[in-house]
């Protein structure tokens, strides 16, 4: 199975981060994948995105011209990417930056406040982790446990606290609805 991901957003919001976890945790897998970055030169508060694709077959280029998933973080996000989702494809999008829901009845679609849960958490440079947590609930990229590991052990002793806050992000994400 091949999933097609891009995930969009401003500078600063952690979008190549998550999509290099994403990468990280496929290749651990023994899948193909590829981690395409996309930015401006503002780098903070420019537009950004990335295109993750995990497959278990070749992946014969890194281009994603039609998504199977969109994790959108803003509106501009949003409306660039959401008209090129793939039929039967999802879109994840931060409630708290996108106020718009789409017209389509062909995709799936999931909304998480993740710009307010990560403030209200009192780290708001984690609303990717927020919304990763989400996204793993509500798709079958990998296993929770995996992931969450992933995201946590990676980082070094000397960060253990923003280890504890990554986890809280996560475990946010993932039981947001419930």
């Amino acid at each position: 199975m091949t999933n097609k991901i891009i995930l969009a957003g401003f500078g600063g919001q952690g979008i190549l981060f998550l999509g290099k976890k994403l990468a990280t945790a496929g290749m651990d897998k023994d899948m193909n994948v590829t981690w395409l970055p996309s930015y401006g030169p503002e780098q903070r508060g420019g537009t950004c995105n990335c295109s993750v694709i995990l497959s278990d077959t070749d992946i014969s280029s890194p281009i994603i011209g039609s998504p199977d998933t969109l994790v959108a973080f803003n509106i501009q996000s949003y409306e660039k990417f959401m008209p090129r989702i793939v039929t039967g494809g999802k879109l994840f999008a931060d409630s708290t930056l996108i106020d718009k829901h789409p017209e389509r009845n062909d995709i799936d679609s999931y909304f998480i406040p993740a710009t307010a849960i990560a403030n209200d958490l009192g780290t708001p440079k984690l609303v990717n982790v927020v919304m990763l947590g989400y996204l793993i609930k509500n798709t079958d990229f990998f296993d929770r446990d995996y992931i969450r590991g992933v995201l946590t052990d990676s980082l070094p002793a000397s960060k253990a606290a923003l280890r504890e806050a990554n986890g809280r992000a996560f475990d946010a994400g993932y039981g947001y609805g419930e």
